[in-house]
């Protein structure tokens, strides 16, 4: 009997088990990061680097196994990101970066994901409408695809040696060519999914190959499919699983989506030649039930229902998700249990918390504890609530202290949200009286010159915060390390020639973080490690109860660093929406309310930073694009109470007083109207590795107001020359006018090191210089 065959046959037989899609990838101790950065600093060795990865996935599968997950995933493990894992799977390597590829595997990887100084990297953007950022495939009609299946077959030897039932995962064909953009230099209409017939084939290799190493199933993750989808993109996917369904030398094939529900791609899939489907059934995917319903469910095929929450951290309603398992039974051939999505978004363990209240500990899940959730809710479908009947009565009382617990609700901070005006939500004057105002203060030459918010964050400054955490060194000692730092970051702005200056917030851990953890309503972690970007690592504070502002958060430190200066120094804040999106968000009342009063506690802080005598505040909203819902019937919604709590926290402000937002790394071209109704004075946005694109989106699209698309991408070791900025600043001139065009870095400063950064702003600088003297000349 052949694996599919074998694998067909069982879908009948056997009873619910768990599994996961992934699994968290850094290690407990954040091992990944310290190895791969080690490995860019020559401090490890390529060797040793796939050691400590080989040891992790171990570790995880050996975890998984224990908490009674019967089928692993492999080829979900990434020493950087897993679409640039596909990329090099199935041959779409740039030019630009074969030359590094065929010098060195590792060192031509960290290439296309990094950059060196003579390439550039690959443009990242966000994992749909998650924090987690991907290397987007450049494609065009000369793309040659090749299979390459040694990492996936290698990951999936190590883990049948080691006795695990292991399964596959790869990005799907169609979700990779619908995440690719045209390659620089091809025409921008260039539509990627015109290679898919081209790439069948390399994925029927690498299923051969899957299937001659031992894999009995192999799962195509196909996300992209719960986003609004043409006629021709869902013709495109029944082709393609039509294809690799009719072939004979394959695996069982579980096709997989999440996040949203998949609405008309539904019935495409289940009625593909394709042994199982994994659905997502949480949030607004649980409306995937009565898609699936009127799909006539999938007779005789396998279904892993997504029942467990895999973004956020709290506990599962195990008494809830069984009653839904039970009404998929009649729907499918066999049902497992499975987190909805990839546990790669959420920490590791929650147990290791040992600074959250206990009564709030009760009430969250991390990856391992929703592994535990997943084997429960199996084995209760598998064996009867009975044998789990201290899980769901422990389960049932937590849920209800959550519920009823004093700190999720303050009757002030409701009170004050209810009263809330649309005049509270408008600035007084319209944008051009505001633009004269703030130039009559402000004296700001053309192309003025900014940085967006924070400098490199070195050792010496996170070792004297762990000083000031552990009690070995004093508030006073740290206050005066602070300060110092502060003035050499001013002093180097100025010997520079910036123009609106920062203080390099060297007093903050992360821009989310620092204010979760001096606003009522948030809870912070120690352990919460969550994958960002590549070795990008961030703690999302945790949002548990009403949100409200005790004392001035920021204001100390920037009329500081204004009394150390006479240029302006900028107010730097987090706005609403991405105080949301990158916390794990509660979910026991609407999101629009809690964004409301995180403005309004904003609001606060914005207008102690005026009263202060600050003349620009930033409110950095990075995150407005990537919590914009998958499907168009959910945007107007979302985007009216996003754009209103951006107006809310920064509505009060006088009109010489210049607000500036900022964004990066995300598709701008679907908010143009919504970045617009924001009202910021100026909006800084990245543009280096998309080469201006979002210059030419505003402008065709009429933006009003002031813009500073990024000339220097921060996220590559690379430093551009002088002449590289200025000729990306010629092309944003060629949409923005000069009298609103801003010249600035696409993002902040606190992962690079000062060498680079000192030369990078010089360069910046000096390119502003020469292209304000042509257009003074012109």
């Amino acid at each position: 009997m052949t694996p599919k065959s074998a694998a067909a046959a069982s879908i009948a037989s056997m009873r619910p088990l768990a599994t996961v899609h992934g699994y968290p990838r850094q290690g407990p101790g954040r091992e990944l990061k310290k190895a791969v950065e080690g490995y860019w600093k020559g401090r490890v060795t390529a060797e040793a680097l796939r050691e400590t990865a080989a040891g992790l996935r171990r570790a995880n599968w050996q975890q998984l196994r224990t908490a009674g997950v019967r089928e692993v995933p492999t080829g979900d493990f990434s020493l950087y990101d897993h679409v640039l894992d596909t990329t090099l799977m199935v041959g779409a390597v740039p030019d630009r970066h074969r030359a590094a590829l065929d010098a060195g595997a590792l060192d031509g990887y960290f290439a296309m994901a990094r950059g060196t100084q003579d390439v550039a990297p690959l443009e990242m953007t966000k994992w749909f409408d998650t924090n987690y950022h991907y290397l987007v495939p450049e494609l065009g009609p000369d793309t040659v695809f090749a299979a390459d299946s040694s990492k996936q077959r290698g990951e999936l030897a190590e883990a049948l040696a080691q006795g695990h039932d292991a399964r596959p995962v790869l990005v799907g064909p169609v979700t990779y060519l619908l995440l690719a953009k045209p390659a620089p230099g091809v025409a921008a209409d260039f539509e990627p999914l015109s290679l898919l017939d081209r790439l069948l084939p390399v994925y029927a290799e690498i299923l051969a190959d899957l299937r001659a190493t031992g894999a009995r199933w192999v799962q195509l993750d196909e996300p992209a499919l719960v986003a609004d989808r043409t006629s021709a993109e869902l013709n495109a996917a029944a082709r393609a699983y039509r294809d690799l369904g009719g072939l004979t030398d394959r695996p069982a094939l579980l096709v997989a989506s999440y996040f949203d529900r998949l609405g008309e791609a539904l019935p495409v899939l289940a009625k593909a030649p394709v042994e199982g489907l994994a659905i997502d059934f949480t949030g607004p995917a649980a409306a995937n039930l009565e898609g699936l319903a009127l799909a006539g469910g999938l007779p005789g095929k396998r279904l892993v229902a997504g029942i467990v929450d895999g973004r956020n951290v709290w506990i599962n309603d195990l008494q809830r998700s069984l009653s839904t398992l039970a009404s998929l039974l009649g729907l499918a051939g066999r049902v497992d249990v499975a987190p909805s999505c990839s546990l790669l978004h959420v920490p590791l363990n929650a147990a290791i918390e040992r600074d959250v209240d206990p009564q709030v500990a009760r009430w969250l899940a991390f990856a391992r504890q929703k592994v535990e959730e997943t084997v429960a809710l199996a084995k209760g479908l598998r064996e009867g609530t009975d044998v789990i009947a201290g899980l769901l009565h422990a389960n049932s009382s937590a849920l209800a202290s959550r519920s009823s617990a004093a700190l999720t609700r303050d009757p002030a901070v409701r009170a004050r949200t209810a009263s809330v005006t649309d005049a509270d939500g408008r600035r007084a004057q319209p944008y051009p009286q505001r633009a004269a105002a703030q130039r009559a203060r402000l004296g700001l030459p053309l192309l003025p010159t900014t940085t967006i918010g924070s400098f490199p964050q070195t050792g010496e400054l996170r070792a004297a915060r762990a000083d000031l955490r552990a009690g070995r060194l004093g508030s006073e000692d740290y206050d005066k390390r602070i300060a110092e730092e502060i003035r050499d970051v001013l002093a180097f702005q100025e010997e520079a020639g910036v123009d609106v200056l920062v203080h390099g917030e060297p007093e903050r851990n992360d821009m989310v973080q620092y204010f979760a953890e001096q606003l009522n309503g948030y809870l912070a972690t120690r352990h919460g490690w969550v994958q960002s970007y590549g070795t990008r690592y961030v703690r999302p504070p945790i949002l548990a109860g009403d949100v409200s502002r005790p004392e001035p958060m920021t204001v100390e430190w920037t009329r500081y660093a204004q009394s150390q200066t006479s240029r302006p120094v900028k107010g730097m804040l987090t706005g609403p929406v991405t105080m949301l999106a990158w916390s794990f968000v509660r979910d026991d009342q609407p999101r629009a309310e809690t964004a409301r009063q995180v403005a309004l506690a904003l609001r606060d802080e914005v207008a102690d930073l005026e009263a202060a005598g600050t003349a620009v505040i930033q409110v950095d909203e990075p995150a407005l694009r990537e919590t914009l819902p998958l499907r168009a019937e959910g945007r107007p919604a979302y985007l009216a109470w996003a754009t209103e709590s951006f107006r809310l926290a920064t509505g009060g402000v006088r009109a010489d007083t210049q607000i500036h937002t900022h964004m990066c790394y995300a598709e701008f071209g679907d908010i143009v109207s919504a970045i617009a109704d924001l009202d910021a004075d100026v909006i800084s946005l990245e543009a280096a590795r998309s080469h201006m694109q979002v210059a030419g989106e505003l402008a065709a699209a009429g933006y009003p107001n002031e813009v500073g698309p990024g000339v220097y991408d921060i996220h590559s070791p690379r430093v551009p020359d002088s002449d590289e900025v200025a000729s990306l600043l010629r092309k944003g001139l060629g949409a923005i006018p000069a009298e609103r065009l801003w010249v600035n870095p696409d993002c902040g400063l606190k992962t690079r090191g000062w060498p680079e950064v000192r030369q990078a702003l010089e360069h910046v600088v000096e390119a502003a210089r020469t292209v304000r003297t042509e257009v003074v000349r012109d």
